[in-house]
């Protein structure tokens, strides 16, 4: 399916489910187990920080995979995108699917089974990492000795 029809797909689903959808459970409901999102047509020149500056206002990113062409390294104009919580992809897919940047049309939709991408002979250990911990700041834990 054409990528922009399938987005006008997603926002006519939310709309319907707005209008018509009271008591019912949601379509989002089906996502329940994936914090992961897909972000699709946005211009190649954004990076990392900007589209976690973008999505953040739904939530906290801790994990981005932009998507590069192994060549050239240069963007390929998607990637996917998981969230702290998975309430936030619903936001996020609610109110960022179809908007424009810098003239470019984005899709936004959830993924339910995403994987990190495979190790292979060109894989360094800090993009290792970042795949398998994600690239959110580590909680920091605060003992608190009380007196008695």
């Amino acid at each position: 399916m054409n990528p922009l029809t399938n987005m006008k797909n997603v926002l006519k689903l939310s709309e319907h489910e707005l209008q018509h959808g009271a008591g019912k459970k949601s379509w989002h409901d089906m996502y329940r187990d994936s914090a992961w999102i897909f972000v699709g047509g946005f211009p190649y020149t954004l990076t990392e920080g900007d589209l976690v500056c973008v999505f953040s206002q739904y939530g906290e990113v801790v994990n981005i995979n932009l998507v590069r062409d192994s060549k050239t390294g240069k963007s390929k104009g998607f990637c996917f995108l998981c969230y702290e919580d998975q309430r936030s992809t619903v936001l996020a897919v609610d109110n960022l699917n179809g908007i424009q940047i810098t003239g470019r049309t984005l899709r936004v939709d959830h993924v339910s089974d995403y994987k990190p991408p495979k190790e292979n002979e060109k894989t360094d250990e800090e993009t290792l990492r970042l795949y398998m911990e994600g690239c959110a700041p580590k909680p920091q834990i605060i003992n608190i000795k009380t007196e008695k």
